[in-house]
Formats: structure tokens, C-alpha cells, sequence
């Protein structure tokens, strides 16, 4: 079990709140070194727990994790050395600038005045925030602050890097910005990076690898293609001109494949070789006298993958699950 690598090792974790709150129910990871792995679900599966365990805010109920070849458990200290983490709350202070946090930070993880300067301002040009870097962070804006926290878990120059909702509220420049560094880190530098994520273009263009967890249990992984290509064929989805033919276009696509989930006022169906299939489909509602309004070949997304194993969406539900126990330091 012990791994004296950059790599993350869950057996069977486990945390369960007062109360009987089971808000991870028995895991199991493996992730390898050098690569970013996405972890997926809604508000309330797990996932912030899990990373609380990970980097040793919380001890598990039951069942092991090695982080870095440590236990968490166990070996505390030498797994904070080794980690780097941006959670969802920024750990920033408002009174203090960009530089002040760069010392504050370097000073805790024990690194010499010039290293940490060095290294500061090497860690604020790449985010970005050399220009801002003397002003007080309470007047950042949230893209800002997600990128200084980011800075700040490098400082150390961490071999393993968690990021929990890293992405959240921040505008699309922002967040295009931030997968880029996060990119980079594993691709350049070997950093292992553990993402929990809603959105799932996130873990698409990020993750090579990702787990889907709801409820607390990991309900699918293995990597986007696979787990895409295990929902079935390209889709072809149709709206009607003629809002009153849904049921009429539902029954035409049904002669090509296996009904598809769709939004309100389509009809859509599983078709292999869907694109190749086009011509066919106009053809057949033609024939039907049946006017289209919109007509295109989806492929199947994260988003289908989850809705075929719990019978939910994934976009859109975490709004209403019951949101997980505050972490608290062991």
C-alpha cells in the first residue's frame, strides 16, 4: 500500500458525521503520478469531504488513504509537506496585499526570506497579479483571489495539489485562465492535481482521468471518452416547428434508434453513425409532413453518463442536495 511517489492511494474511506450523517460511504481512488484527476458530482456527494480527509482537515470514519506514500491518518506533517491546497473558500485576509500573503505563507512553510521573494514573485507573474500584488486583496475581484490562492498553495513547491471548486462563480476568461496553470503544472512540472468540480466541461478539458461520486459513493470512473462511449451513440435531436408534433417527430426518430434524454420541446434519439444518419431523419419527418425548427447531432456528455447510473442530472442538481457537514480540524 505505501507509494513513495506523488501519487494518491484510497481504500475504503469512509466519514460519517454526528448525527449519522454518511457523507462518504466507502471509496476507493488510485491516482497516478504526474496526472490531473477530476473528481464529479453535485453539492452534497461528497466531494469536499473527501478532500478534507485527503489533506488531513478531517480523519476518516473508517478505511485508509496514502497521500504522497502517507498516511493521513498517521502521518499528518509529512503529508502537509508535501500538498499544496486551494479549497473553496479563499484563505485570504482583506487587510493584507498580495506580497504580505506571499510572506505570511512562505514564513509557515519554512522557507528562507529570499527563496520565498523569489519564488513570489515568479508564482504572482505567472497568475497574473504582479501589478496588484501591493494592494490590499479585499479589493480583488473573485478571479483574483481564486488566482493569489492558487500562488500561495505553490509556494512550497508542493508535489501533489488539491483543488476543491477552484472555478466556482469565477467569469469564463477567469476560469480559462486558471485550466490553463492547472494544465501547465501537470504537463511542465509532474504536479499531481486532485479537482473536484461541478462543471463538467471542467473535468472534459482537464481530467484524464475522472470519478463521478453522488451521495457518497462513486457511482462511475474511468476516463470522459470511456465513460461517454459506455452511454451509447451520437444523438440526433429535433424540435419540431410545430410544437403540437413532438410525439409525431418522437415516433419517427424511434424507427433510428433508442429514445434519448432531451430538453423540453425535442425529441432526440441514440443513432449510430448519426452524423451519416441526417439526411435519412429529414427524409422520414418529410414524408411525415413534419416542419423542423432545429435540428443536430449531440454527443453524450459527463451529464449523460451520471443521469444513465442514478437516474438524475448532474447539471442543475446539486441546487437542492442536502449540503455536506462543515469540515472541522481533527
Amino acid at each position: 500500500m505505501h507509494m513513495l511517489n506523488n501519487g494518491i492511494l484510497v481504500e475504503g474511506l469512509q466519514r460519517t458525521f454526528p448525527g449519522g450523517i454518511t457523507a462518504v460511504a466507502g471509496i476507493d481512488l488510485a491516482v497516478e503520478p504526474g496526472a490531473i484527476y477530476g473528481f464529479l458530482g453535485p453539492n452534497g456527494a461528497g466531494k469536499s469531504t473527501t478532500v478534507h480527509m485527503l489533506t488531513t482537515l478531517l480523519p476518516p470514519s473508517g478505511g485508509r488513504a496514502t497521500v504522497a506514500g502517507f498516511d493521513v491518518a498517521t502521518r499528518g506533517p509529512e503529508v502537509r509537506r508535501h500538498i499544496g491546497a486551494a479549497l473553496q473558500e479563499a484563505a485570504l485576509d482583506g487587510f493584507l496585499t498580495a506580497w504580505e500573503h506571499v510572506e505570511l505563507q512562505g514564513g509557515l512553510q519554512g522557507l528562507p526570506r529570499a527563496e520565498r521573494r523569489a519564488r513570489g514573485a515568479e508564482l504572482l507573474e505567472r497568475v497574473g497579479l504582479t501589478e496588484a500584488a501591493g494592494r490590499k486583496v479585499g479589493g480583488y475581484s473573485g478571479g483574483m483571489k481564486r488566482r493569489l490562492d492558487l500562488a500561495l498553495a505553490l509556494l512550497h513547491r508542493p508535489r501533489i495539489l488539491f483543488l476543491d471548486e477552484p472555478t466556482t462563480g469565477l467569469d469564463p476568461q477567469s476560469r480559462s485562465s486558471l485550466w490553463d496553470e492547472v494544465a501547465r503544472l501537470a504537463r511542465d512540472e509532474g504536479v499531481t492535481v486532485f479537482l473536484t468540480t461541478q462543471y463538467l466541461e471542467e473535468a472534459d478539458v482537464l481530467a484524464g482521468e475522472v470519478a463521478i461520486i453522488d451521495r457518497g459513493r462513486i457511482v462511475a470512473r474511468g476516463t470522459p471518452a470511456a465513460l461517454k462511449a459506455q452511454v451509447g451513440a451520437d444523438a440526433i435531436e429535433v424540435v419540431p416547428a410545430d410544437p403540437g408534433r413532438l410525439a409525431a417527430t418522437r415516433e419517427v426518430l424511434a424507427r433510428f434508434g433508442e429514445p434519448a434524454p432531451v430538453r423540453e420541446g425535442a425529441a432526440a434519439a441514440r443513432v449510430p453513425d448519426a452524423s451519416e444518419r441526417l439526411s435519412d431523419v429529414v427524409r422520414a419527418l418529410d414524408a411525415e409532413g413534419i416542419g423542423v425548427a432545429e435540428l443536430q447531432v449531440t454527443r453524450p456528455t459527463l451529464d449523460d453518463v451520471f443521469l444513465a447510473r442514478t437516474g438524475r442530472r448532474l447539471e442543475g442538481e446539486g441546487a437542492d442536495a442536502e449540503p455536506e457537514p462543515e469540515a472541522v480540524p481533527a
